[in-house]
């Protein structure tokens, strides 16, 4: 099997490599190159590029680096700028992996292998004649709410040799392999973009204006922000209010007010429904019955979900509406629900990611 492994210079990455060469792959190694360098930014690429080397010496690779700064800005890029402007909150890293790593890669040169190699923590499945995305025993690293935009002939065409794992199972296999990157921290950042603050990058294209910060409750105004762009609903931190905690609960992003609470977990802050528009299915609808003529427009479904990273999957019933959009109860309130996020669906046994929708505002 002829294996193309993407290698970030990162621990997990380094580690799925040295799996595909203990059991007997020789995989060629790739480095994305997003070219941030060049656009004022810093970002460590030569000492990724250093490790790429290493790697490839040791196993005797061959390895490249494909440079898809291009595709980056116009698609990732853009994607997260015209969000933010919206008022929305993107995930540029959903889109990253779902138009760099595995898409614009695999159309470059993914499409010559039998497969691609990557680091993420996921599994596949076969079931029913089809494979689905799985998640991973290490709930706390589970990146399948990060591949929840993939299509399924995306993760079809995926290894993920270090899945099944948990982390520091991973960094013990590096550190006994005396691997470049065993001691190298997790990365941290927008994708590619490295040790960039998002704050900063989002003002290069949107500037600041200045606008009221109001107290939800009273309608008082208890100070005042840069720009509704550099705030999300849920945030507590960064808003420069003393006395807090303070959570952003509500943009009004034609008059650019940020509305806020105060207190832990405020009840405007919480809230168990929402609807999602463009729900995407990665494999399938499992759902989906063979008889086309039946009308699925109400059936409800129990899943598991959530709607940022974080370790714990929630139950809730997702019900089929008309043109695509879906409404989501959940089982207990949750908070900081904002629209742009993507809410990823589970099974509801929490096996397989099944996809995702982007939150919208009704």
């Amino acid at each position: 099997m002829n294996i193309a492994a993407l290698l970030s210079g990162g621990v997990d990455s380094s580690v799925a490599v040295h799996i595909l060469c203990e059991q007997g792959y020789k995989p060629d190694l790739y480095y994305i190159k997003i070219g941030m360098n060049d656009e004022g930014y810093s970002c460590p690429q030569e000492e990724d590029l250093e490790i790429v080397k290493a790697m490839a010496h040791r196993y005797g690779l061959k390895y490249d680096v494909v440079d898809l700064q291009k595709d980056y800005w116009d698609n990732v890029v853009a994607y997260t700028i015209d969000k933010v402007k919206a008022g929305y909150t993107p995930n540029p890293d959903v889109m990253c992996n779902r138009l760099i790593k595995f898409g614009a890669f695999d159309q470059r040169v993914g499409h010559l292998y039998d497969k691609t190699a990557t680091g993420h923590y996921a599994t596949t499945i076969e079931k029913d004649g089809k494979i689905w995305l799985g998640t991973t025993p290490d709930p706390v690293k589970d990146q399948t709410d990060f591949l929840a935009q993939l299509e399924g002939f995306q993760v079809s065409h995926s290894l993920f040799p270090i899945g099944a794992m948990q982390k520091g199972e991973v960094r013990r296999i590096a550190e006994e392999a005396k691997l470049p990157s065993a001691f190298r921290k997790d990365s941290q950042g927008i994708c590619f973009l490295g040790k960039i603050n998002y704050n900063e990058f989002i003002e290069r294209f949107l500037g600041t204006k200045e606008g009221n910060i109001v107290e939800i409750e009273t309608g008082k105004v208890i100070g005042k922000h840069r720009g509704f762009w550099f705030h999300t609903i849920g945030q507590r931190k960064g808003l420069g209010l003393g006395g807090g905690p303070w959570f952003v609960c509500k943009k009004d992003i034609i008059d650019n007010v940020i509305y806020v609470s105060k207190g832990y977990n405020p009840e405007a802050q919480l809230q168990d429904e929402l609807m999602m528009q463009d729900f995407h299915f990665i494999t399938a609808d499992p759902w989906l019955v063979a008889d086309a003529s039946i009308d699925q427009t109400n059936e409800t479904y129990d899943v598991l979900f959530k709607i940022r990273h974080v370790p714990e999957l929630t139950v809730g019933r997702l019900t089929r509406l008309a043109n695509n959009r879906w409404h989501l109860k959940s089982k207990d309130k949750i908070n900081g629900v904002a629209p742009g996020q993507f809410c990823v669906i589970y099974t509801p046994d929490g096996r397989i990611c099944l996809g995702s929708g982007e939150i919208s505002w009704d």
